[in-house]
């Protein structure tokens, strides 16, 4: 879509606003905001069509697998324990699996597991390590059914994601579930606190939408399915928003990790989670 059409993906309105902040990887575009359901997306939203399968989301460069691990590790093992009972001895595909790191908890309690990613130059260390990993949707057997399907911060990629929900959902097995997980347009550090820094770091050329916990409803009716729920989670915590706050910088959660506990950590995020404005949202969606 672009701009010129004024046409909200969502709910199909022409009034719009822009936000304040910049795309950090490309200024000439601007954010802007449905001023009806909400939806934020970018003043151009197409990629090219090879974008993800020659690695260019990662700006081409070689990855380090190892290293690439230990930084999702910790999402890793928080969408693991929150879908910890949904998984035993159940059929997992991950779309958008990236490093395979989720899969690989899973493998050990799940009856079978599966991914799609498209960047190529993965599937190779993905044969080595034994996971069984797809190009794209279609190079799925046509038979093959999953009870539960995850991705993970990837339908803020995709230029048409509800379409890609519906294809995903022919996949599931009866009373299967679809669960996604994107940043939410109502992060505190914009909505709430204003952070002018992290307006000018956050939002991504390669993050064409950005939803909020009430416009999901709106993609599950465009893909033709039933939002059975949105959950608010806080992946950073408040050391973090200090930080930027305070140094108007990325990394306050390392730096500043002594102000952090279980327990503080746990409130905040209630309370952001109350206010509806947590950086994650967890929707879960079925036929």
């Amino acid at each position: 879509m672009n701009l010129a059409e004024k046409i909200c993906y969502l709910c199909g309105a022409t009034k719009y606003q822009y936000r304040p902040g910049k795309v950090r990887d490309d200024k000439s575009l601007k954010i802007v905001e449905c001023l009806n359901c909400g939806l934020v997306f970018l003043s151009q939203i197409e990629l090219p069509t090879d974008f993800y399968e020659q690695s260019r989301m990662h700006g081409g460069e070689p990855l380090p697998i190892e290293l690439w691990l230990r930084e999702t590790r910790k999402d890793d093992e928080r969408r693991f324990r929150y879908l910890n009972e949904t998984i035993i001895n159940r059929d997992i595909l991950d779309f958008g699996c990236g490093n395979g790191g989720f899969l690989k908890m899973a493998q050990s309690y799940a009856r079978k597991v599966a991914g799609i990613e498209m960047e190529k130059r993965l599937h190779s260390y993905f044969k080595t390590n034994g996971l069984n990993i797809f190009q794209n949707i279609d190079a799925l057997d046509k038979s093959e059914r999953f009870d539960l399907i995850t991705a993970f911060h990837v339908i803020e990629h995709l230029q048409d994601p509800a379409k890609t929900l519906q294809k995903l959902a022919e996949k599931l097995s009866v009373g299967g579930c679809l669960i996604v997980e994107v940043p939410s347009s109502a992060d505190a550090l914009l909505t709430l606190y204003e952070s002018v820094p992290f307006s000018e770091f956050t939002y991504w050329s390669c993050h064409l939408y950005l939803f909020n916990s009430s416009n999901l409803e709106l993609l599950a009716k465009k893909a033709e399915l039933k939002l059975d729920y949105v959950s608010h989670i806080q992946r950073y915590p408040l050391s973090n928003h200090l930080y930027w706050l305070s140094k108007g910088k990325p990394g306050g959660h390392q730096a500043w990790s002594f102000l952090d506990d279980v327990n503080l950590t746990s409130a905040y995020e209630a309370r952001l989670a109350g206010l509806g404005k947590t950086d994650t949202l967890i929707a879960s969606f079925s036929r």
